[in-house]
C-alpha cells in the first residue's frame, strides 16, 4: 500500500472513529464518514468496500492507537493463571472507559444495524479469547473451580466484563473506576476460583 493510501485510510479510520464517539453515532453513514475525512465517498469504498468492513476495521484501529497488547502483556505473561486472571481483568476493566464512547455507539446500533452488530461481535469475541485464555490458565494450575466446565467459566467471565455492566455500575451507581476494579477481580476471583486450592 503506498504512502498516499496508507494516509488516506487512517483519515478515513480517524473520521470514523470521531463520528462513532459522538452523539449522532446511530446515524453514521458512509458518506459522513467522506464528508469528515475530506474525500469522496467512492475513495471511501476504495479502502472499505462494506461499512462493515469499514466499522470493523475502526474498531481494531482503536485497538491499535491505543496499544492494546501492550495493555495485556502483563496477563499474557504470567507465569501463573490466577496472575492471568486479575491482570487480564485490570486491563480490559480499565480500558472500558476509553472506548465507551464508540463501545456504547456500536452496542445501541447493533439491534438495527447488522454492520454495527458485526464490529461490535469481533470485538467482544477478541475479549472473550481473552478471557478463555485466562480460564485455561487457572485449569492448567489446578485452580478452577470445579463446579465449571472451562466453557462455562469462560462464558461467565466474559458477561462479567461487559461494557454495558461497567456502564451500570459507573453511570448509573456511581462507582469509582478503582472500586470496579477492586470489586471485580474479588467477583470472578469468588465464583471462578477453586477455594480449597489457592
Amino acid at each position: 500500500m503506498s504512502s498516499k493510501n496508507s494516509e488516506t485510510r487512517e483519515r478515513i479510520l480517524e473520521s470514523a472513529w470521531k463520528l462513532l464517539a459522538g452523539s449522532q453515532a446511530s446515524a453514521v453513514r458512509m458518506s459522513d464518514i467522506a464528508k469528515q475525512a475530506g474525500i469522496s465517498r467512492q475513495a471511501v469504498y476504495l479502502h472499505f468496500p462494506t461499512r462493515a468492513e469499514l466499522l470493523i476495521a475502526t474498531t481494531r484501529y482503536i485497538d491499535e492507537v491505543k496499544d492494546i497488547d501492550a495493555r495485556l502483556a502483563k496477563s499474557r505473561s504470567a507465569s501463573e493463571g490466577l496472575e492471568r486472571l486479575e491482570s487480564f481483568v485490570e486491563a480490559w476493566g480499565n480500558y472500558i472507559p476509553e472506548i465507551y464512547g464508540v463501545a456504547s455507539a456500536l452496542i445501541s446500533m447493533q439491534t438495527k444495524d447488522e454492520e454495527a452488530g458485526a464490529a461490535w461481535d469481533d470485538r467482544m469475541n477478541a475479549v472473550r479469547h481473552g478471557c478463555e485464555a485466562a480460564v485455561e490458565a487457572l485449569a492448567r494450575d489446578g485452580k478452577l473451580t470445579l463446579s465449571l466446565s472451562t466453557s462455562e467459566a469462560t462464558d461467565l467471565l466474559w458477561g462479567q466484563l461487559l461494557v454495558e455492566n461497567w456502564e451500570l455500575l459507573r453511570h448509573r451507581c456511581g462507582w469509582t473506576q478503582a472500586r470496579y476494579i477492586d470489586v471485580l477481580q474479588q467477583t470472578v476471583h469468588a465464583i471462578l476460583v477453586d477455594s480449597t486450592n489457592t
